[in-house]
């Protein structure tokens, strides 16, 4: 059962519905309304509150009253912070748990999964060993001359704006937040208007974290903040004259509109993660069952809404007969249910209404187009209603559609285009041979993950070189990541900064220096200079 009052107030939350600023809890007065409602049960609130655009400028500042204190910390006082929040935020691991699920419609266990990572985050981003996130930050000097060292050090960017999805509304952003941190930056945090109570929860975890290391001064009262909001919010945060990086994470259209709103700030760091059209292929050789398992399970889990889902099958003619129709079979046999049951359930409902309108109506596009429906994505009534409820929630069903070839267009017409839906909706395609495979895989303007399924030495080496993405597998699907490796895209995916174990590249900037300890002053050729002058 879902946790929430009807107050608007989560179990999870200690503070009612508020934005965090220069370390207090404020509750908004005016601006649009924001609130969050669970997915499952549209008739229970999970969060209600205000978006007050005033509180931009506020926070914003109160993070740049704390930069110098917080940067001068040192980085093992930073370290303590953050470990610490580590220890809170996995000591209280099921009331996470139990936010994420009521407000994204995330099923139990995947919901967990999440609230795991944000400790996990801390060791991964503190690691210093040989292959350590930290190393690829750490500064060093050597010897330049006699008398005269080189020195090469990272400094902080300033003040970082993170923009957080819905998808992944806790870990997201805290994959963000813990390398800005750690480097000595400052956070203003936008959680997305479709889950506020988890960025208030993230709030909270790190305002305790810096309480229970003594950080209690006016100092270090900005080290973190959080605005809730809509697009009114995005908009100022976004534009803001003091920023000095962005990191966002959602869809391609928003991204696009952040990098228009900076063009006049090209020393500002944007880290953008946007979305993706991923591909699979499947060889004549590969093991079937593995890879059935694989591309459902990546092209359906948390409903569709991540970003490295499956949304494209390419499989080898000599083996689309038995490799579509396992598909489909296993498609259809997936356990849609409430999120908070006790029995397996692999699906919960979709984030809104909206969105699974736009998964409907893109699946009826595609048909009209061309494409053969093989298992329909319909709406589902509730699996499990409750007294609680006020209508449905937001569940749809799998969907699979056969389509002639993708293509790299998203004009209207094309069954294949190049179109991200951001749902439980997965297109299939056959392949003549391992070229024509490859090209469908890159027909895409997007480039986030892809994978490849064969026993093939030569067919990996060459997809692994080939595949336009930044995260490429073999024999493994394309949904999840490891946060020890780079995680991000190309082209309508990113932006070349990628996060994961490389996040920490975004959050600070290298400083070169020559120190010279002698008297090595260096007199160019037509240069004179006596000592007389002097």
């Amino acid at each position: 059962m879902s946790s929430a009052s009807t107050s608007g107030q989560h179990a999870s939350l200690s503070h009612p519905p508020s934005d965090l600023i220069a370390g207090k809890f404020v509750v908004p007065a005016s601006g649009a309304v924001v609130e969050s409602r669970n997915p499952a049960r549209p008739g229970t609130v999970v969060w209600s509150g205000r978006g007050d655009v005033a509180h931009v400028d506020a926070a914003i500042a109160a993070a740049r009253r704390a930069l110098p204190a917080w940067s001068r910390l040192g980085f093992e006082k930073r370290a303590a912070v953050l470990k610490r929040f580590k220890q809170i935020a996995d000591a209280k691991v099921d009331a996470i748990t139990n936010l994420i699920r009521d407000e994204t419609g995330k099923v139990q266990w995947d919901s967990k999964a999440e609230a795991q990572l944000l400790g996990a985050k801390v060791d991964i981003t503190l690691d210093s060993g040989e292959l350590g996130a930290m190393r690829r930050v750490t500064g060093y000097e050597l010897d330049l001359a006699a008398t005269r060292k080189g020195r090469a050090w990272f400094r902080p960017h300033g003040v970082m704006a993170v923009v957080g999805p819905f998808n992944f509304p806790a870990h997201l952003p805290n994959g963000h937040i813990i390398p800005a941190l750690a480097m000595g930056n400052t956070v203003v945090l936008k959680p997305s208007d479709k889950t506020p109570g988890v960025g208030q929860l993230l709030g909270e975890l790190y305002q305790e974290a810096l309480h229970a290391e003594g950080l209690t001064g006016p100092e270090f009262a900005g080290v973190v903040n959080v605005v809730q909001g809509g697009v009114d919010v995005a908009k100022k945060l976004v534009g803001h004259a003091d920023l000095d990086g962005i990191l966002f994470t959602g869809s391609w259209p928003v991204g696009r509109a952040i990098m228009q709103a900076n063009l006049d700030h090209p020393g500002r760091i944007l880290a953008l993660e946007m979305g993706g059209n991923n591909a699979a292929v499947i060889l004549a050789d590969a093991d079937i069952k593995q890879a059935v398992i694989e591309c459902v399970r990546c092209a359906f889990i948390t409903s569709g809404q991540r970003c490295t889902c499956t949304r494209r099958v390419i499989v080898h003619e000599a083996v689309a007969a038995r490799v579509i129709g396992a598909i489909c079979k296993s498609a259809s046999n997936l356990i849609i249910g409430d999120p908070s049951a006790t029995h397996p359930v692999f699906m919960g409902p979709v984030i809104s209404r909206a969105s699974r309108d736009a998964i409907l109506q893109a699946q009826e596009q595609f048909i009209r187009a061309g494409a053969r429906p093989l298992v329909r994505a319909v709406a589902l009534t509730d699996p499990a209603p409750s007294a609680d409820e006020a209508g449905p929630g937001h569940y749809v069903s799998p969907g699979v559609l056969e389509v002639e070839r993708f293509v790299a267009s998203d004009a209207p017409g094309y069954a294949g285009g190049d179109v991200e839906v951001f749902g439980p909706l997965l297109r299939i395609s056959v392949a003549k041979n391992m070229d024509d495979a490859i090209e469908q895989a890159n027909a895409t303007r997007y480039g986030l993950a892809a994978s490849i399924f064969t026993k093939d030495v030569g067919a990996i080496e060459r997809f692994l070189g080939e595949a336009r993405a930044g995260c490429v597998n073999v024999n493994t699907g394309t949904a999840g990541a490891s946060s020890k490796l780079p995680f991000g895209g190309l082209g309508f995916s990113g932006n070349h900064r990628p996060a994961g174990a490389f996040s920490l590249d975004y959050c600070a900037y290298p400083v070169a220096g020559m120190l010279e300890r002698g008297e090595a002053a260096t007199l160019s050729p037509g240069m004179r200079v006596d000592d007389s002058w002097l």
